[in-house]
């Protein structure tokens, strides 16, 4: 199926971004970027948190750490990162005039996939004593990981909305919400899984 340029589309995009200064040039709507932003900040101050917590409790924070499943976080990794792959290859198909729904729904598969693994995480945590009241590795663990599974479910709803939307801009703008939640769970996985 080859899709053609809305009449929104083929309107000039400096047009309609020019206001927007340095975030013109940027794919999607000028607003995600600012919200991107704001997500970057929120998740870098609960890293740095959660990397100062360790420096004041290395003991805890190494025992505890021990607990985590780190295959199958090395595996969400690959799994969120090919996600990531397949939105782009779609938004590219789509700026080539062809259907990109089948390489999003695809993308959206592996969001789902990761959801999936993260519960069964979590619930091999649940069983084994831990949850948020254990100590403050746990708390943090369950806040940085649980905030980013919530910007998970939020990301494959915008997908599934911009899946059916005839827009090039709306398409950009969702897989840039979505690239922001793979770039989070690549500094997620080593800080809170791997480094000591």
């Amino acid at each position: 199926m080859t899709l053609t340029p809305t009449h929104r589309e083929s309107v000039d995009a400096t047009s309609q971004t020019a206001d927007w200064g340095p975030l013109s040039g940027l794919p999607g709507n000028p607003m995600i970027w600012i919200l991107i932003l704001g997500e970057m900040a929120v998740f870098g101050a609960l890293l740095l948190g959660f990397s100062v917590a360790r420096v004041l409790d290395p003991a805890t924070f190494a025992e505890s750490q021990l607990h985590l499943h780190r295959l199958l976080g090395g595996v969400n990794t690959l799994v969120l990162v090919s996600s990531g792959f397949l939105v782009a290859a779609g938004v590219g198909r789509r700026q080539e005039g062809r259907d990109p729904r089948l390489l999003l729904l695809a993308g959206m598969l592996l969001g789902v996939v990761f959801l999936a693994i993260k519960g069964v995480e979590y619930s091999e945590l649940f069983a084994s004593g831990f949850d948020i009241e254990t100590n403050t590795f746990f708390r943090l663990y369950f806040l940085i990981t649980g905030f980013h599974a919530v910007h998970i479910v939020l990301g494959l709803a915008i997908l599934g909305i911009v899946l059916f939307a005839d827009s090039i801009e709306n398409l950009e703008t969702g897989a840039a919400f979505w690239h922001m939640l793979d770039m989070i769970w690549v500094m997620i996985y080593p800080i809170v899984y791997l480094v000591r």
